[in-house]
């Protein structure tokens, strides 16, 4: 499956999401901050995310990173924490390393950068991407760092990216006229469905669903009461049907009995 979205940050201003649900895009990636400081949080932030969950698009976010150090990462993951906490996201919470600040630091030491950062998303229980373009991502970031976490690639004018290690979504503008979006905005393909891994794993706000079904739907209710009578001679189970207010059919069900014009004295029936 793919999904067209759309990512923004308060550059793009005040938002018609009705309309950018409208002219078919599903999701929408939101810049919550950038750096290691609260103040640093997008203005727009909470009106970008109150007003694209009300028009039901599926919701993302990321953060603008200037870490020079794994201690910066770290810092930079526990203030993107505090501005989404509280919140449910449908798409991944990423981490958007591609600053000049960063130009001159080895791969080695931005694979240190990244996996602090992302690292530390997960253990809160959040679904972290990395985010760069394509040629940032292949010079800068070594290969096994890209093969741990999910990735979001930026590659623009071609038909597809210049990319071939994994990667769950694409941003391919930065120069889109969407409806509802009153600047140039950026458009992104995700290959993965992003929200049912999130919301099967409990990840990003939501709660973990069970998959043993035996245990949710099948389990009898505790306040559910059962009656077991013995059947008498002359009985019928359409007589004790209609005693019990049940029906033949669900006493031939619940009891497993074969024949239901067979019944004999001392037989025990259950009645739920």
């Amino acid at each position: 499956m793919t999904m067209k979205g759309i990512d923004v940050s308060h550059y793009q201003g005040q938002i018609d999401y009705d309309k950018v649900k409208a002219a078919g895009y599903e999701f929408v990636m939101i810049n919550a901050g950038y750096g290691k400081y609260l103040h640093q949080k997008d203005s727009y932030f909470e009106v970008n995310y109150k007003n694209a969950k009300s028009a039901g698009l599926k919701v993302g976010a990321y953060w603008y990173s200037y870490a020079i150090s794994e201690n910066d990462a770290k810092e930079e993951a526990k203030v993107f924490k505090q501005v989404i906490k509280g919140k449910k996201f449908e798409m991944p919470v990423v981490f958007d390393i591609e600053d000049k600040v960063q130009k001159e630091i080895s791969q080695k030491r931005i694979g240190q950068i990244v996996t602090a950062f992302c690292t530390s998303m997960e253990k809160s229980g959040y679904f972290c991407s990395l985010y760069s373009y394509a040629d940032w991502l292949k010079r800068k970031v070594p290969l096994a760092v890209r093969k741990r976490f999910d990735v979001w690639v930026a590659h623009f004018g071609v038909s597809k990216p210049d990319y071939t290690a994994p990667h769950g979504m694409w941003q391919y503008t930065s120069a889109a006229s969407v409806p509802g979006v009153h600047t140039r905005c950026d458009c992104n393909i995700a290959y993965k469905d992003y929200p049912t891994i999130i919301k099967n794993k409990g990840l990003n706000g939501f709660s973990k669903k069970s998959n043993d079904s035996s245990k949710t739907n099948n389990k009898p209710d505790s306040s559910e009461k059962v009656i077991t009578y013995v059947v008498k001679k002359g009985d019928t189970l359409s007589a004790i049907a209609a005693k019990y207010k049940t029906s033949v059919s669900k006493l031939v069900k619940d009891n497993s009995i074969k024949n239901p014009d067979l019944i004999y004295p001392g037989q025990k029936i259950k009645i739920k």
